[in-house]
């Protein structure tokens, strides 16, 4: 729980403390690299950390991990420029990699599936400290302190984590002595980094038929194709092929990319529109996201419980895609002129939705991997969101800085407008106000537009969340921590064709 403590505190404390940050060591559009930085690196190392934990320990494993997090930390909060704060966030990210994954890994291995449920009392008094507490903390430590404050609270955090595992956790496992897959490894990493270059820069430095991105889409799909090769002939695969002969497993990886996309959308670019339009402070900006947070918050909780009482889980999947649509939708309807709890209240489905999906697409992993894959499957449903997250955050920061600079070329020229998107100005929240009115119209009016791009795209993504969610089947839950699944106790009465696909043998591992 306090590892899964720090890696929530630290997106949240950011993501308020952003646009400050931003602001202070100039280049907006390089906004997206911020994030992307650390979630690139945090979904290549998920993988290799959750296969590490498998072979030579997960208690160990996840405390080097906390420890290569807290290095990145501290040099993030030391950083002089966006070019050092991108390559130690880059640093951080690596050891994020480990701290969600390892976290999953050791629940799985110390609680069976069915029993999941009870682990939600721990998590209902973690969650609301930290989804309503770190957007709060980042504005908190922003206005009266600095913004690198936002890295350095880590510390005290993972001090502790690291005193409580290294004394409480007892996990009786014997390390195996294999090869690290370092191919694979490579591979996925080459890939990852070439798609989510794609993303970035597709559209905006370079033209999507230009030669550089078709050279980019090549090498993203040629390392994935051979990533997906080596796993099937090296004896320790960072991602086990048996895993994905599951048809939930495979279903639900795809909608955990697709869910990463748009919550790190949200939480990524909305905090941009609460201060730079709507004039709140860092501390009030997190603040007006406690609708999302709270929305998500109460959608996993209520997930745990219910699941726990009947062991039923296809339903929830279909209503998060189905909220996250509908959550993503509305907000295109903010408006410059738009107030400020309306603008909050738009953000309540998108947080439901993300909770629905976030809830059920683990426990549908965890129950559909054998104990000796836990950390690889843990480490799998981690890296899809985190690829998604990587790729959407890029995505959205492409769309999102092209219309914000149209905006301001339109609205100020191209000289002015172009000084402004490519962040010379430093412009921080704080300093708008202090433009003349019409640059300041302008602006609100960019930013706003850019917010309409994400939502856009947002609701897109959101879409096909919703449709590949009819595509899961109704595995019983197993009820303990052996692989073979049982039946729910008195399940309700089903059509005779579901039950019979739910009983076949081939959909259970």
């Amino acid at each position: 729980m306090l590892g899964m403590f720090l890696a929530m505190l630290d997106n949240l404390v950011v993501g308020t403390a952003l646009p400050t940050i931003v602001g202070d060591l100039g280049g907006l559009s390089h906004l997206g690299w911020v994030v992307t930085a650390y979630t690139l690196t945090t979904a290549a190392a998920t993988p290799i950390w959750g296969k590490l934990g498998d072979l030579y320990g997960r208690k160990g494993t996840f405390m080097v991990a906390i420890t290569v997090f807290l290095a990145g930390s501290v040099l993030s909060g030391l950083s002089r420029d966006m070019t050092q704060l991108i390559g130690f966030r880059a640093l951080q990210g690596l050891g994020a990699g480990g701290l969600m994954v390892g976290a999953f890994a050791l629940i799985g291995e110390l609680v069976p599936p069915r029993e999941s449920g009870k682990v939600q009392g721990m998590v209902g008094a973690m969650m609301p400290v930290a989804f309503v507490g770190g957007p709060l903390l980042g504005g908190f430590l922003t206005d009266h302190l600095s913004w690198r404050w936002a890295f350095y609270v880590n510390l005290p955090l993972g001090a502790a984590a690291l005193l409580v595992i290294g004394t409480g956790i007892r996990v009786r496992r014997e390390p195996v002595k294999a090869r690290i897959d370092v191919a694979g490894a490579a591979l996925l990493t080459i890939g990852i980094l070439a798609l989510t270059l794609l993303a970035s820069w597709g559209g905006t430095r370079y033209g999507w038929v230009s030669p550089q991105a078709a050279g980019l889409a090549a090498v993203g799909v040629l390392a994935l194709v051979g990533f997906g090769y080596v796993e099937g002939r090296v004896p320790e695969p960072i991602l086990p092929p048996r895993l994905f002969r599951d048809r939930n497993f495979v279903v639900v990886q795809v909608l955990s990319l697709l869910v990463g996309a748009a919550m790190f959308g949200v939480m990524s670019f909305l905090p941009l529109y609460m201060q730079y339009v709507r004039g709140a402070t860092p501390t009030a900006g997190g603040m007006l996201l406690l609708p999302f947070m709270f929305g998500m918050l109460a959608a996993q909780l209520t997930t745990g419980r219910l699941i726990l009482r009947d062991g039923r889980y296809r339903i929830y999947p279909i209503l998060g895609g189905g909220a996250l649509t509908i959550g993503m939708a509305a907000l295109l309807g903010l408006r410059v002129g738009t107030t400020t709890a309306a603008a909050c209240a738009l953000t309540l489905a998108a947080g439901v939705g993300t909770g629905l999906l976030m809830q059920s697409t683990v426990l549908i992993t965890m129950n559909s991997a054998e104990l000796r894959d836990m950390g690889a499957a843990s480490g799998s449903v981690t890296l899809f969101r985190t690829v998604g997250g990587s790729l959407g955050v890029a995505l959205f920061g492409a769309v999102y800085a092209g219309r914000v600079e149209s905006t301001l070329v339109a609205r100020l020229g191209s000289g002015t407008g172009h000084t402004i998107a490519s962040g010379g100005g430093h412009l921080t929240p704080a300093l708008l106000d202090t433009l003349p009115s019409p640059v300041r119209d302008a602006f609100r009016a960019a930013v706003t537009s850019g917010m309409h791009g994400v939502a856009l795209l947002g609701t897109v993504l959101a879409a096909f969340t919703f449709a590949g969610a009819w595509a899961i089947r109704e595995v019983p839950l197993r009820t303990s921590r052996t692989t073979e699944a049982e039946p729910a106790p008195e399940p309700a009465p089903e059509p005779a064709t579901e039950q019979a696909t739910a009983a076949a043998p081939g959909h259970v591992t």
